[in-house]
């Protein structure tokens, strides 16, 4: 079996919701959600989350995982998870579960793995996960991020606009992506080496990089997103979809 260590990036300062892994959803905080959702994917050999917060390390280790604190100075979750990675040498691949995905689920993550779990195939750079995109809601959101993907289910761009522009009513390759990774490891090593692009800061989107540097992203598939707490709306609506009952 390939050891696959999955890391949660946990940051406490966040610009745009400030204590966020920390704030509760129901009955437990976000990151608690996060860690037990990964906890159940029977594809991680390890899970742990990477905080440079002692109020975040002191939450987890209260709820009983495992954490390892980081740098302060990273600019992305996936420098930290970078760091994390070094510590874990037997690791053959490594996931980055996003620390506001409190609904993510062990399926999700098994689906975004599936290129690594097979050691008799070359394992890919990097993977990513999406699902089909809801196109009278998702095609014109920047909030939705798109992904466009060739023939053999590697992406060819990313993009916060409407992509393609459809000139013609046919079908085209295009999903909503969703912001979950997962690295060969020494290809995480090369990555959190690699300078940051025109594209990538462009658009706000840190994958951009690997491609502008002419690395490869495989991209697997699920059926649908689920919600990612970024703003403080957010967590209203993960709240009442708690107290109905849906999640």
């Amino acid at each position: 079996m390939i050891n696959i260590l999955a890391v949660i990036p946990a940051r406490y300062d966040s610009q745009r919701f400030p204590g966020k892994p920390l704030v509760m959803i129901g009955d437990r905080p976000m990151v608690q959600w996060v860690y037990e959702a990964a906890k159940q994917c029977p594809s991680f050999s390890q899970v742990v989350v990477a905080t440079d917060s002692e109020l975040v390390a002191q939450c987890v280790e209260k709820f009983g995982g495992v954490v390892e604190m980081t740098s302060s100075t990273h600019l992305s979750g996936t420098d930290r998870v970078a760091e994390v990675a070094t510590r874990y040498p037997q690791a053959l691949a490594v996931t980055n579960v996003q620390g506001d995905q409190p609904f993510v689920r062990p399926e999700m993550l098994t689906q975004l793995v599936a290129p690594y779990l097979n050691p008799d195939k070359a394992l890919p750079d990097m993977t990513t996960l999406a699902c089909p995109l809801d196109y009278q809601t998702g095609y014109a959101d920047a909030n939705v991020v798109k992904v466009l993907c060739d023939r053999h289910n590697r992406a060819i761009y990313f993009s916060r606009s409407p992509i393609p522009y459809f000139r013609n009513s046919v079908p085209a390759p295009v999903f909503h992506h969703l912001g979950l990774y997962a690295f060969r490891r020494d290809f995480l090593a090369e990555y959190a080496k690699l300078t940051p692009t025109p594209l990538e800061e462009c658009e706000a989107l840190e994958q951009l990089r690997v491609l502008e540097h002419g690395y490869s992203i495989q991209v697997c598939h699920t059926q649908v997103a689920t919600l990612e707490i970024n703003t403080p709306e957010d967590l209203i609506e993960a709240q009442s979809l708690i107290a109905q009952g849906i999640i």
